[in-house]
């Protein structure tokens, strides 16, 4: 079954490489147009992923991340517009150079090709996938998880249609609508029709695509994100954005798991944080350099805040997905880059403070997809970058990093002018 698609797919990614940027325009404001008109029936039936979803004992965060919500549908629909109005990247020329024999000498935008996502209780992906591989020329096989079957299958209807009334193949975007885990080793193993495998979803998935893959794998959206209180920062407004880091969206890759804060600033700082944070739900894990700072003076640790605990082994190499938050006091930036190094997952770390030298040397020396300056670590997102959506938050090195939109689902080829020039 699924050689079969992969034929098509590579058959439609030929044709949607020469699609003019006019007609993938129209095709992202005609699914624009679907999503609101089939609005209910998208709804409908993600009210009852989740329903299946509660019944089999998926976790509430996984639950959170399946939902669709009328304002998240127009969401992803003000996304897809956004899309539209960015440059079309394929085409683009870069580099162009003049060589001393005369030859002309340029790089130029290609798509990749055919795109295979694994991805897990995220519709709002099937969109962002869709919108953004037939706005870059690509192709794509997607394969959604189990818990939102329904849901996809209705989203991907909305596809197709937007794709057909505007004169290009359905298949450019096919979706594996077969529950089965055998589907995914299967297209693990499409290096003939697949150019680039991307799974979203939990470390096991990763690990899994990573060694049964024979296609090129990008991996990213698992998020150990820190933030490092500096002894200069505003300490009001490092609450403050600290607070949006952990419960703007606790289910997600991009909120904050780690606070980091100087020793110069704990006494003040410590107590404050946890006394704004536990009314708002949030429950902590301090390591025992932070124990102390959160103690009256001179009493046992039975009388801690009831939101805090020890923190055990492995808490700081936990991603929470929940309103859950780790604490430690270091000694100075050293120490907390050090911290970061040992437990970051390279995705989303950052630092408050108003030294300049302090904020340049953690930007120099924290090798994160993103680094922040005295920002919340909720925006690693293609929508809250300028990109519109993406298709995955890359932590590897080749051959993107963090949200991957339209540019990052390219790649080039050379293109050589001569005047009939040979060798000598």
């Amino acid at each position: 079954m699924l050689t079969e698609m992969g034929k098509r797919a590579r058959a439609a990614a030929q044709g949607l490489a020469k699609a003019s940027h006019e007609r993938k325009n129209a095709v992202l404001e005609s699914l624009a147009a679907e999503l609101h008109g089939r609005a209910g029936a998208i709804l409908e039936a993600n009210r009852q992923d989740i329903l299946d979803g509660e019944k089999s004992g998926l976790t509430p965060a996984l639950i959170e991340r399946l939902t669709l919500t009328p304002e998240r549908l127009e969401a992803i629909a003000a996304d897809l517009r956004t899309v539209l109005q960015l440059p079309d990247p394929v085409g683009e020329v870069f580099d162009e150079r003049l060589m001393p024999n005369g030859l002309q000498v340029r790089k130029q935008r290609v798509p990749l090709g055919v795109l295979g996502v694994i991805y897990e209780s995220r519709p709002n992906v099937t969109i962002d996938v869709a919108g953004l591989a037939i706005k870059s020329g690509n192709a794509a096989i997607l394969r959604g998880g189990s818990e939102t079957l329904r849901s996809n299958r209705q989203l991907v209807g909305a596809i197709h249609a937007a794709l057909e009334a505007n004169g290009l193949p359905a298949d450019a975007i096919q979706f594996i609508n077969d529950p089965d885990r055998a589907r995914v080793l299967e297209l693990l193993h499409m290096h003939d029709y697949v150019d680039m495998l991307i799974p979203r979803g939990g470390a096991q998935l990763h690990a899994f695509c990573r060694q049964n893959s024979r296609i090129p794998v990008i991996t990213g959206g698992i998020g150990v994100c820190h933030l490092f209180v500096d002894a200069s920062a505003d300490l009001l407004a490092a609450e403050q954005v600290i607070e949006n880091a952990k419960i703007q969206r606790p289910t997600v890759c991009n909120a904050l798991d780690t606070v980091l804060v100087h020793r110069q600033v704990a006494a003040g700082f410590l107590p404050s944080l946890v006394a704004r944070l536990e009314k708002k739900g949030v429950s902590f894990r301090a390591s025992g350099t932070a124990l102390p700072f959160l103690l009256p003076a001179g009493s046992s640790a039975s009388e801690l805040p009831a939101s805090v605990t020890p923190a055990a082994d492995g808490d700081f190499d936990t991603e929470w997905l929940s309103l859950v938050l780790g604490l430690k006091v270091v000694e100075s930036l050293d120490e907390a880059i050090e911290h970061i190094a040992a437990h970051s997952t390279a995705h989303s770390d950052g630092i408050l403070t108003a030294d300049q030298a302090n904020a340049e040397r953690f930007v120099a020396e924290v090798d994160s997809a993103v680094v922040y300056v005295n920002a919340s670590t909720r925006f690693t997102d293609g929508s809250q970058l300028g990109l519109g959506a993406e298709v995955a938050i890359s932590t590897q090195r080749l051959h993107a990093r963090g949200p991957m939109a339209l540019r990052e689902l390219t790649t080039y080829k050379w293109v050589v002018t001569g005047d009939y020039h040979v060798r000598p």
